[in-house]
């Protein structure tokens, strides 16, 4: 990985700022919904957002907890989400943190919650950035992550990788459920719950909302129109008159916590 690529990070997400925090698609709930199932957030709790873009997961956790701190790579990325929650009204537990996911500025054991949403296939490390997870969660902290699923299927992982990257030159790689599950589990974390969630995409919103310039757009809509019958059918390809209209992906919610302090054995 160049040693300048987070800095290309925080130039793209300055740049793409404005565009996802008025994303359609990032504005939906329903992963959010399940995250809440999981965490089971309390007005006790004190929760991280790790990569928070937009601040759609701070917005949604903060009426259910005590505070929420919202960290990002991108400082302008910071400024656009406190502006979008600032005008949502009402919502005054949140502050905001420049922070990189893979060496986050907090002491040990400073959050009981984390989430980190649809931001880990950009992490160049994403063992260190779990250890950091781990090492700022309280004993027993809960934590959910959400993130592309990469396909078993080695040609349709590397069709995704494709259009990941030609949409997003940031992207650096997504991970099947079962990568997933073993990295949790070297990072020390307690495996809870796995889950799936497709997500049904308009395809101009999602591929403008990087800045992806009109021929790049056209580019990346060429790629799925080519793509053979099982790609199309694996993705639920939606065309109308040689355009893309709407395709569907795989979201996978990972819950862990880390492990409670062990109670002294009795005699």
């Amino acid at each position: 990985m160049p040693r300048n690529f987070k800095d290309k990070v925080r130039e793209q997400f300055s740049r793409a700022a404005a565009s996802y925090v008025r994303s359609p698609g990032l504005s939906q709930t329903t992963d959010l919904a399940e995250a809440a199932r999981m965490l089971q957030p309390t007005a006790d709790d004190i929760l991280l957002d790790v990569a928070c873009g937009g601040g759609h997961s701070a917005l949604y956790f903060a009426p259910q907890v005590r505070s929420v701190v919202a960290s990002d790579l991108a400082m302008q990325m910071l400024k656009k989400a406190q502006e979008f929650i600032s005008e949502e009204g009402g919502i005054e537990n949140v502050t905001f943190r420049e922070a990189d996911a893979e060496d986050l500025p907090f002491p040990a054991g400073a959050f009981t919650l984390l989430i980190c949403r649809v931001a880990s296939h950009h992490f160049p490390d994403v063992p260190r950035a779990l250890a950091e997870f781990h090492r700022v969660l309280r004993r027993g902290g809960r934590m959910v992550i959400i993130d592309n699923m990469l396909a078993d299927e080695p040609h349709i992982a590397e069709f995704q990788h494709r259009y990941e990257s030609m949409r997003d030159p940031t992207h650096v790689r997504s991970y099947t459920r079962a990568e997933w599950e073993q990295m949790i589990e070297d990072a020390g974390f307690v495996l809870h719950e796995v889950s799936l969630q497709k997500k049904h995409h308009d395809f101009q919103e999602w591929a403008q909302r990087t800045g992806l310039h009109r021929e790049g757009v056209q580019q990346l809509n060429k790629l799925f129109i080519e793509a053979g019958d099982e790609i199309q059918g694996y993705f639920q390809v939606e065309t109308f008159a040689g355009e893309v209209e709407h395709f569907t992906d795989n979201k996978l919610l990972i819950h862990a916590s880390r492990p409670p302090k062990k109670s002294p054995q009795t005699g």
